[in-house]
């Protein structure tokens, strides 16, 4: 693990070094309030549901631009192949960047606290389905990085890469949208697919272990399938 981390600095440093992160959670950001608040003033309850309603859907956006440069831009230069002569596994390299497009997302929710805290003064507050809708776009975010990270690993152009994460991530949220087309023997499954169906009960305050298990699951299938496309580098 302290390869691991090592590269999570690296990666997350290299985030605020450049104009990328400012640029991504500042229009991120922008774009929550601007969604959140004009129709919040409308309604005649304080309530959260419109903003856990809106986030996962700017996150098929947000993660991909995040995600879409840490293994192809290494790809493209080269500076891949300089990496793995260090004293890492490639296990350590795809961990590390994980956690760094992880951390930056995470400081991007949390600095979405205030939204929560300013309807506070509009009236009560329950806090207990906010804190729950968090950890369900915290596991959310984590299943769209894991997907785009493993884009990432599969092409040297970034503009690829987001693409293909961004068609993806549209595709794991809203697959349920076309059960109706579908027989009837295969609805269960494509249900169980869709990120908007296990993000459903967060989004009320309600963690379910099935959901957890879910993300969990698809999150190392996603990182493994990116650990075994850095890996195929040494067949060739």
């Amino acid at each position: 693990m302290t390869a691991a981390l090592a590269i999570w600095r690296r990666e997350f440093r290299a985030y605020f070094n450049s104009p990328v992160a400012y640029f991504v959670i500042v229009v991120f950001l922008a774009l929550v309030g601007a969604l959140f608040f004009i129709p919040f003033f409308t309604q005649d309850r304080v309530s959260m549901r419109s903003f856990f309603g809106l986030v996962p859907f700017l996150f098929v956006f947000f993660a991909p631009a995040i995600t879409m440069r840490l293994v192809a831009e290494e790809r493209r230069s080269g500076t891949i192949e300089l990496l793995i002569t260090l004293p890492v596994r490639d296990v350590d390299v795809i961990v590390g960047k994980f956690l760094a497009a992880l951390s930056l997302l995470l400081v991007a929710l949390i600095l979405t606290l205030p939204y929560a805290v300013t309807i506070s003064f509009f009236g009560p507050l329950d806090w207990g389905p906010v804190w729950g809708g968090y950890l369900g776009l915290v596991l959310l975010g984590s299943a769209y990085l894991s997907l785009g990270l493993m884009a990432s690993s599969f092409t040297e152009n970034q503009i690829v890469a987001f693409v293909v994460a961004l068609f993806l991530s549209m595709f794991f949220l809203m697959v349920d949208n076309f059960v109706a087309y579908l027989p009837s023997a295969m609805v269960e499954w494509v249900e169980y697919l869709s990120f908007g169906k296990h993000f459903d009960n967060a989004a009320r305050g309600v963690i379910d272990t099935r959901d957890v298990v879910f993300y969990l699951s698809f999150i190392v299938l996603c990182l493994f399938l990116a650990f075994r496309s850095l890996e195929s580098r040494r067949w060739r």
